[in-house]
């Protein structure tokens, strides 16, 4: 099978139908990433009348890429390619060859691919896709994190490994920007993208769809290069460049795509360094922190005037109160529950703002700080508070505090 950039001028039947199922698969796919909202209808006529599902369909940011109507999406992507394939076939049938549409098909994957490499390239450069460990989670027990939860932690701890596969997808995003390193930056996207299928299968991280397309647009442009990779890797034999097929042969064209091309890519790059670096420094690892900022561990706490024993069977008492950003603060209770609370800081009053989600309470705490003691008091719903706590030492955490070390001795695996 003849799958390769290079101009032939007759296709076999069997090529003709691989390349219509591959370019409406795929031109289908990056559509619906962008109308999956719009689509919402037919997903649910999908999903109700052909795959027997009950619940209710609608398109919502969830934060998963794996969700049942994202599965329905996709289904609905591959009936609708079947359909245009069958179609396409009978009504095209005698053309001999596509070599246009394939090399602007190629044009549109590599330019969309590049694209979601660049984007997550730099979102790990600058650190705000993994954030370091929060101070909470320092406190959690192991066997309480979900895989995802242990992966990102995994991830979040080191900037320097954050730096490393950031750098990788964004070579690989830059690489397919250009005809002439498309093998390689495919060849390159290919490993890095296997290793975030993995990942995201062995740790259950809901993008597994999302890699998985990316990784076959990567081997698909790999592909169309099989045969100068087959003859270095496998025959050890010497191989000629390939001459690219260009319909357009024009040179205002050629340097009006340059232009275009370039400023592109520093308009995308140039977004995407602004975004990164003052989102590192709004939410991400470089944020200021907060006045109160560390980990609080209860010492005495009173609901209603009366003392709370600090039993671990006791779901009411707390056990640390953490403040690590601006906005927000958590409870760690005995039983180690973790509970998000709402979080405004008034230094010039000595007031606090601590309320759930849903029952907004203003300066409903005063409180007092005197060393690495704090003390709160007020009202946190319809209970009375007066929690008396002492800030934990971060410097005796190991985790954060090991740091580097050319020389070990012997391993240090704690």
């Amino acid at each position: 099978m003849n799958f390769s950039r290079a101009y032939h001028p007759q296709w076999t039947a069997a090529e003709k139908i691989v390349f219509r199922f591959l370019f409406l698969y795929f031109a289908l796919y990056i559509l619906l990433q962008f109308l999956s909202q719009p689509a919402e209808p037919l997903v649910r006529l999908a999903g109700h009348l052909i795959l027997g599902i009950e619940k209710e369909l609608h398109f919502f940011a969830t934060g998963s890429g794996d969700s049942t109507y994202a599965y329905v999406l996709l289904f609905v992507n591959f009936v609708l390619t079947l359909l245009g394939v069958i179609i396409w076939t009978v009504v095209d049938r005698k053309r001999t060859s596509y070599n246009t549409l394939f090399y602007w098909f190629l044009v549109v994957l590599r330019l969309f691919l590049a694209m979601m490499l660049l984007s997550y390239g730099f979102a790990k450069v600058y650190k705000t896709q993994f954030p370091e460990p929060s101070l909470i989670r320092l406190l959690q027990p192991l066997g309480s994190f979900s895989p995802m939860g242990l992966a990102w932690t995994y991830m979040g701890f080191s900037e320097a490994y954050n730096m490393y596969t950031g750098m990788l997808e964004v070579l690989g995003g830059l690489l397919l920007i250009w005809r002439r390193t498309t093998t390689l930056g495919a060849l390159l996207v290919a490993g890095v993208m296997s290793h975030v299928v993995v990942m995201n299968f062995t740790y259950d991280i809901p993008v597994k769809l999302l890699s998985m397309h990316l990784l076959a647009m990567a081997l698909v442009l790999a592909a169309t290069d099989w045969k100068r990779l087959y003859r270095v890797f496998f025959s050890n034999q010497a191989t000629a460049r390939i001459v690219e097929y260009d319909p357009v042969k024009n040179r205002i064209y050629e340097k009006i795509k340059r232009g275009l091309k370039l400023t592109a890519l520093f308009l995308f790059i140039g977004i995407s360094v602004w975004q990164g670096y003052s989102g590192e420094r709004e939410y991400g690892d470089k944020r200021a922190k907060p006045p109160l900022y560390g980990i609080w561990e209860v010492e005495t706490m009173h609901i209603n005037d009366s003392l709370v024993a600090p039993l671990l069977t006791n779901e009411q008492r707390w056990r640390y109160l953490v403040i690590d950003y601006k906005d927000r603060c958590s409870v760690m209770y005995m039983d180690d529950e973790v509970k998000w609370l709402n979080l405004e800081i008034d230094t010039s009053q000595s007031k606090l703002s601590i309320y759930e989600y849903d029952y907004e309470q203003y300066n409903n705490f005063s409180f007092s700080k005197e060393a690495d003691r704090l003390t709160i008091e007020g009202t946190l719903g319809r209970d009375t508070l007066k929690i008396k706590m002492k800030a934990k030492d971060l410097n005796e955490m190991r985790l954060p505090n090991r740091g580097f070390h050319w020389i070990n001795e012997y391993p240090f695996n704690r």
